[in-house]
């Protein structure tokens, strides 16, 4: 192995597990904007962020196993408005949106919505499927509880899910539309699913 290859590989585990502690901060407050000045992105005072269609980049690759052993490529979605939820189970906030996420998903299916959680911080899969169970998800989870997949699929200078929940909207083209950096409720949820359903 040459030494550039290995300073790489030191940088990118530096990388990856500055994100991880960043990420495991449970928290429900809004958040603010992303990227330092520059951005493309206004983010309302509810703390839900928004990117005008001509200005929004497509999300890196999200693709891996899921809670139950499936394999998942979020890119194959492409056409379906995405939900991306990033969750923990030991994650109060989480807890108390999940049941909007759960009736939302169902609702908006027909309307050419797709969700898909990202289960992070679980180090055993088995809380991760226990709240899974509780709450009645019925759409898949991708397992990353290292928070490697929400390191590579939210590239720099896009909205990047900066607290534990996060929820990222990709629109049909798969770009990143939309992003809420704290718990939803269900009002809250349809106001940034519903106009990318609309759009042409």
């Amino acid at each position: 192995m040459s030494q550039n290859h290995a300073l790489r590989r030191t940088l990118l585990a530096a990388g990856a597990v500055s994100t991880a502690l960043a990420l495991s901060a449970c928290g429900s407050g809004a958040g603010g904007t992303s990227g330092g000045g520059g951005t493309n992105f206004v983010t309302s005072e509810g703390g839900i962020a928004t990117v005008a269609k001509d200005k929004r980049q497509a999300a890196g690759a999200l693709v891996g196993e899921t809670l139950d052993g499936s394999r998942l490529d979020v890119a194959a979605l492409k056409g379906k408005v995405v939900v991306l939820n990033i969750w923990g189970s030991w994650c109060p906030p989480c807890r108390a949106e999940a049941p909007h996420f759960a009736k939302v998903s169902k609702d908006l299916k027909s309307k050419g919505a797709e969700f898909v959680g990202l289960n992070t911080r679980d180090f055993n899969k088995q809380p991760a499927l226990a709240f899974e169970e509780e709450f009645k998800v019925a759409y898949p989870s991708l397992y990353d509880p290292h928070g490697e997949l929400i390191l590579r699929g939210f590239p720099k200078g896009t909205l990047i899910p900066n607290g534990i929940p996060s929820t990222i909207i990709l629109d049909r083209d798969g770009k990143i539309a939309a992003r809420a950096a704290m718990a939803v409720d269900e009002e809250q949820l349809r106001s940034m699913i519903d106009p990318l359903i609309a759009e042409k």
